[in-house]
């Protein structure tokens, strides 16, 4: 990985791309605070390098590393776990209870992926999955509290997404960092300077209840900004939230009208969840072109089709 991008915010904090399938898609957040620091995702066996330089750009060695905190065990945020940490001997790695168990032993992690994605591409996209050894996995539940020098860092459990998923809230920026809870929001579809903001419905656990209220949760706490594992820091938190309420509310709307279909529902979903969204992203200005969009939406309205076919299969009939 060469000449990886750093996006550096206030209150020490910034964001790593680490290249997950392409640039501008999948950040880690490193926090500094002073001479000790902390990871909030890691992307996977090949963000590693990233993640070391980052650290050398801020001029820490990887001993000032404190916490290695996963929002939630999903491979683009988490599979490089157990790599990193071997480079980072002062880390604990801070996790959901439902995560903890899949870092600690990565197997089932291993053949699941490898079962959707085949393991020429498992190896492309993610390496080998490394255990994290027992006593260096700390859970955090719901409330808990840990000190990053004088930040307070607290953990929220957020379900929606999944439900090993946490987001923590930072009294040193009165930021939150959301993983996937807070939605998508990629830089390249900014409108004006304005973040166009969208869920992520993926299999096999998204439950919709769930994730309207876990975003209530967090938009509560009336954060100056979020920082989006997909893609960095948005702000205006209070508007982003009324429209992932209403984009959740129009995508299972838009499942529901397609609950009978067979076999081919997720092509069908996937088809018109992107019509969906390339029409919101012109209402908001976009000046780009349907291509361009298509690039940078259609692997996650492929996902999105999918964990809302499980949803409805979830239902009952």
């Amino acid at each position: 990985m060469q000449n990886h991008q750093i996006y550096r915010y206030e209150h020490g904090i910034s964001a790593i791309d680490v290249e997950y399938q392409r640039t501008g898609l999948a950040a880690s957040h490193l926090i500094v605070e002073g001479k000790t620091a902390a990871f909030v995702d890691c992307g996977t066996n090949h963000s590693v390098p990233a993640l070391l330089a980052a650290l050398a750009a801020h001029q820490l060695s990887p001993d000032a590393v404190q916490y290695l905190i996963l929002t939630h065990v999903h491979l683009d945020h988490a599979g490089g776990a157990g790599s990193l940490i071997q480079q980072l001997p002062n880390a604990q790695v801070l996790i959901h209870p439902r995560g903890a168990r899949h870092m600690i032993d990565p197997r089932i992690l291993t053949a699941s992926a490898t079962q959707v994605y085949g393991e020429a591409e498992m190896a492309r996209s993610y390496g080998q999955l490394r255990p994290i050894p027992a006593e260096r996995v700390v859970v955090m539940n719901d409330g808990d509290t840990v000190q990053l020098g004088s930040r307070t860092l607290t953990f929220m459990d957020t379900p929606g997404h999944a439900r090993h998923h946490h987001c923590i809230h930072d009294t040193g920026s009165n930021g939150i960092f959301t993983g996937d809870t807070f939605g998508l929001s990629y830089r390249a579809l900014d409108c004006g300077g304005r973040a166009f903001i969208f869920p992520t419905t993926t299999p096999p656990q998204f439950d919709p209840e769930a994730a309207h209220a876990s975003i209530e949760r967090l938009a509560a706490l009336r954060p100056d900004a979020v920082y989006l594992s997909h893609f960095g820091r948005v702000m205006d938190v209070a508007s982003l939230e009324c429209e992932l309420h209403e984009c959740l509310d129009a995508f299972t709307n838009l499942a529901l009208s397609f609950q009978a279909e067979g076999p081919s529902r997720p092509q069908t979903l996937t088809r018109k969840l992107f019509q969906w969204l390339w029409h919101r992203l012109q209402q908001q200005g976009f000046t780009g072109s349907e291509q361009q969009a298509h690039d940078w939406l259609m692997m996650d309205c492929k996902l999105n089709a999918l964990g809302l076919d499980v949803w409805l299969n979830s239902l009952p009939k």
